[in-house]
């Protein structure tokens, strides 16, 4: 299987909108995305500027999903939104797609030392990804991801080390290494 991703840009507005807005993403914070709404990020740089930037993920040449690679200037730890076709989900692409993901940033970025993204405590399938793509959980952010429905769940947060990538290792840490 070949995961690859093409660099977004003003000319992919519809196709982007159409692609959110006939998707529900269930465990992002807004699960059921609506024109208007995507629009107007679009309009103040959401998936293309100088911080952040989209592509389109295809396997064999057929698109499967997005993704928007985001804090590209700030510092050398990006984070990223991945957004799979619903059809896509459940097939066991989010592992070959986050490596491939790893792939073009620690590739093309030699700055970057980590490369982080964040889910959902609920969202079981992405948080098994992470493990299985090298990825080692550092934070439990408690009711740090609003829902739709105005609850709070707690945000999970996984990197992975640019020389972890390049090794193919996992580097732990000890979560309690402050005796009270």
């Amino acid at each position: 299987m070949s995961i690859t991703f093409a660099a977004m840009d003003e000319s992919d507005t519809e196709e982007v909108i159409s692609f959110l807005v006939s998707n529900p993403f269930p465990f992002h914070v807004h699960p059921a995305p609506v024109d208007q709404d995507v629009r107007e990020k679009i309009a103040k740089g959401r998936y293309w500027n100088e911080d952040t930037q989209g592509y389109w993920i295809s396997e064999n040449g057929r698109r499967i999903g997005m993704v928007s690679l985001e804090d590209l200037q700030e510092d050398n730890s990006p984070m990223f939104d991945l957004r799979l076709s619903e059809n896509q989900r459940g097939r066991g692409r989010g592992v070959k797609v986050l490596r491939a993901l790893c792939d073009l940033v620690f590739e093309t970025m030699p700055q970057v030392l980590r490369f982080e993204g964040q889910t959902r405590e609920d969202n079981i399938a992405m948080r098994k990804t992470f493990l299985q793509a090298g990825f080692v959980k550092e934070a439990h952010y408690r009711m740090g991801w609003p829902t739709a429905d105005g609850r709070y769940l707690a945000s999970i947060a996984y990197s992975i080390l640019s020389q972890d990538w390049k090794n193919n290792t996992v580097t732990a840490f000890e979560w309690d290494d402050l005796p009270m």
